[in-house]
């Protein structure tokens, strides 16, 4: 109503005189007493009977039948009392004690621009006040010709209860209910209704005449038309057809059957819950509906669309075809009841239909909008998916943040906390079988121990003790052993030739030998110093960490220089258990390096098994699905822990120790211990993940980097990537169906709490569901984003219903 000037006008008889009450604007008020001349209302008088005789065959006046053509005597008669009754009525609206109220509205309409128009709710009192022709009052100006055509009467209830309901957005529902047919012929209306198919969703309820005539039940015909009212889904627009008529108490009521009446106030109830849910417009094509819709507004409908007084059968339908092809145009209610009163008026069908036009009336409550069908093609339900400019916010939002990678990583911890927490409560945890890997953790025990030669050697670790360790395991026929140590120090001569005499002793036993690298800025570090090894004697590995993602092979994997320090560990176990004399075997001397030769066999093997497969693929997909460290296992289950210390009999520390270790596959590692890296700054501390914190009970805050090489070493042997869904991808795959719970809520707005326990009920199940596939298919399926694009699209839809 922002294009409109509102006037309330109340318009109340006392006795012989009329009060006049208009109401604008900021507490604006005139209020006059004026002399009602009792002429007026035998003028009124006169023109109903001229007008009854004339339609000798009338919708709603059961009993009066005819050929619908009168004699001309009739049609004269009507002619006459019409033009009498509308002079006095203007005369009596002239009267001098009425002027301030015509130039008020005057005014307004002259201070209006081109579109805006005067909107004037009229109320009045008794209905023998009602019953007079209002909209043909042909209010006094001074501006131009085209005034008037800015002025819109639309009536209104001296009572209204009820706030009106927002209008519910979608497809516009229509219900028909077809009543009592007796001397009326309803297929021009329904054919009318039925012209809007492609526009709306149109229900037809009530009598038939073919099918209800024999063992007819009138209670449940009742019954019939209260459950369709009361529908679930809701309905914008109730019809009706057939005779209806005043009454003082009930409502008036509805002829739904011959003989068989339905008062509004026995649908009170239905009517109420289909406002509820949506129900904002009524038009009855029908007799005497004055008392229909002040019952209607009353109840807080928007506006309904009666006939004050009987309608011939014929008129109706000229009247219903140009209203619902007017609102199909899209024109709300108030044009095209203005629009079908019009094409009465005209001469043509004013010759044959005299008096017709004055008959329509709109009621109409003051603080609603004028309803009006909304375009639903493609390109409206197109534009009704798309995003809002708050949901298109935070869908931009969460799909930036969705691409930052320290957000990922805050994500994806959180999210394998609570993978592991359901694979304790579900007992979904791994089996308990003797792991491959043995981890040798040089920890601040082992630091401590008599052990240890040189405490001062430390950054970088003392080699003769890396070399006793080796002796040590060589002893226990360790065939493959990690270090995940960069030894490349220079100032240790005399404990490099320790541990380079340990190495070769244990090479000629067939020894794998996995050496850690660190890429530098420009190029890797040199895999181990020339004084430890021959770089023919075993195989190097990259060990900078990945925040806790699995490190694949590149997706061009040509001439590769530099091999992940796990993937060259599980490359080293596959050789090792694999009793063909083709597989490669560390040796000395040897011409060739053994790096070289392992790598040209992974790509020739026959008979691959899956980790081969994983190992010489060139892993295009998981490049782009990068797989993640899976801490939801717990580490006891994906390796054993030893003190380096324990390993030399110098201490009681953590971790049992096998008699033979010829099939296992051993990891020599910085324990934890202080200041644990190449400058002893805590470069191989790394802050403990929520997932590992948990299965430790919480206690150490720290994980050394090497225990990450041991989770992906039992991830490529079992073989288990964990591939995860970009949170990317699920935000563009949830939006469309947080969109459409979003305009399920609109189009719902009674049904809220079902709505949302729904969607709550069927999140959590979801989430279960993720929960299992991660388990099951190694697929990580993200949630949080996801979720909260959900969360704040109900939060959108609920507040605009609200603030609505």
């Amino acid at each position: 109503m922002t294009n409109q000037t509102i006037f309330k006008l109340k318009v109340r008889q006392i006795t012989s005189t009329c009060n006049f009450e208009l109401s604008w604007g900021d507490g604006l008020v005139i209020d006059v007493n004026v002399n009602y001349p009792f002429s007026l209302t035998q003028s009124y008088e006169n023109w109903h009977r001229a007008y009854l005789d004339y339609y000798v065959r009338l919708r709603g006046k059961k009993g009066i039948s005819g050929t619908g053509s009168a004699p001309r005597d009739f049609h004269k008669q009507l002619v006459e009392t019409e033009a009498q009754l509308l002079h006095e009525f203007q005369q009596w609206l002239l009267s001098p004690e009425l002027v301030s109220i015509n130039r008020a509205i005057s005014k307004a309409v002259s201070q209006t621009s081109e579109k805006q128009l005067v909107e004037i709710f009229l109320t009045c009192t008794p209905i023998e006040i009602a019953r007079l022709p209002w909209e043909s009052w042909d209010i006094y100006f001074d501006t131009d010709s085209d005034s008037p055509k800015k002025i819109r009467i639309a009536r209104s209830p001296a009572n209204i209860s009820n706030e009106v309901m927002h209008p519910v957005r979608r497809k516009i529902r229509v219900l028909v209910i077809l009543g009592d047919d007796s001397g009326l012929d309803l297929e021009g209306d329904k054919q009318a209704v039925k012209s809007l198919n492609s526009i709306v969703d149109v229900k037809f309820v009530g009598w038939n005449r073919k099918t209800d005539t024999t063992n007819f039940d009138a209670n449940a015909l009742k019954h019939q038309i209260i459950k369709a009212i009361s529908d679930d889904r809701g309905w914008d627009i109730l019809f009706f057809a057939g005779h209806s008529n005043e009454t003082q108490l009930t409502g008036g009521e509805l002829g739904i059957a011959p003989g068989v009446a339905l008062s509004m106030q026995e649908i009170e109830g239905s009517l109420k819950i289909a406002r509820k849910r949506g129900l904002q417009f009524a038009i009855f094509n029908s007799c005497n509906g004055i008392n229909i819709a002040e019952f209607l507004i009353n109840l807080g409908l928007s506006q309904v669309a009666v006939m004050r007084e009987p309608i011939h059968d014929k008129v109706a339908p000229i009247f219903l075809v140009k209203f619902l092809q007017s609102l199909a145009e899209y024109k709300d209610v108030h044009t095209a009841l203005l629009d079908a009163s019009q094409l009465l008026k005209e001469d043509e069908k004013r010759l044959s239909y005299p008096s017709a036009y004055l008959v329509p009336s709109l009621f109409r409550h003051p603080e609603a909008e004028l309803f009006q069908i909304q375009p639903f093609n493609i390109t409206s339900r197109i534009k009704r998916w798309l995003p809002t400019k708050l949901e298109a916010k935070w869908l931009g939002g969460l799909l930036l943040l969705s691409l930052l990678p320290p957000v990922q990583s805050l994500l994806l911890e959180p999210r394998i906390l609570v993978q592991a927490i359901y694979r304790q409560i579900t007992f979904q945890k791994p089996v308990d079988v003797e792991t491959d890997l043995l981890v040798v953790q040089i920890d601040q025990e082992s630091i401590d121990a008599d052990s240890y030669p040189n405490k001062n050697q430390i950054y970088p670790i003392d080699y003769s003790y890396l070399a006793a360790l080796v002796n040590r395991l060589s002893l226990l026929d360790a065939r493959i052993i990690g270090i995940d140590f960069i030894l490349d120090d220079t100032k240790q001569p005399n404990n490099s030739l320790k541990l380079r005499q340990s190495v070769q002793n244990a090479v000629k036993k067939n020894t794998w030998f996995i050496f850690a690298t660190e890429e530098g800025e420009k190029t890797p570090r040199s895999w181990v110093s020339k004084d430890i090894a021959d770089s023919k004697w075993g195989l190097s590995g990259e060990i900078s960490s990945d925040d806790w993602y699995v490190e694949l092979l590149p997706i061009n994997d040509k001439n590769i220089d530099i091999y992940p320090f796990s993937y060259m560990l599980a490359l080293a176990t596959i050789f090792n258990k694999d009793s063909t004399d083709s597989s490669p075997t560390p040796s000395l001397p040897r011409k060739i390096q053994l790096q070289t030769e392992a790598i040209e066999h992974l790509n020739n093997y026959k008979n691959p098994n899956k980790t081969i497969e994983i190992l010489r693929q060139n892993n295009f997909i998981k490049q782009w699905l990068k797989p993640v460290i899976d801490f939801s296992i717990s580490p006891d289950k994906a390796y054993t822990n030893v003190s380096a210390c324990k390993l030399l009999g110098d201490c009681d520390g953590k971790g049992d120790i096998p008699q033979n270790l010829r099939n296992k596959t051993i990891l020599i590692i910085p324990g934890g211990y202080k200041g644990a890296g190449l400058k002893g700054k805590n470069e191989d501390n790394f802050p403990i993940p929520l997932s590992v914190a948990f299965w430790r009970g919480w206690g150490n805050g720290t994980m050394p980097g090497g225990e990450a090489h041991a989770y992906i070493f039992h991830h490529l042997m079992k073989p288990r990537l964990v591939v995860p869904v970009p949170d990317v991808w699920m935000i563009f795959l949830v939006a469309p169906l947080a969109k459409f719970i979003s305009l399920t809520l609109i189009e719902n707005p009674y049904a809220h709490k079902k709505i949302i326990k729904i969607v709550s009920a069927n999140t959590i199940i979801f989430l279960l569901i993720t929960l299992q596939i991660y388990i099951s298919t190694s697929i990580l399926i993200p949630c949080f984003l996801p979720s909260i694009l959900v969360c704040k699209y109900i939060h959108f839809a609920i507040r605009r219903q609200s603030d609505e």
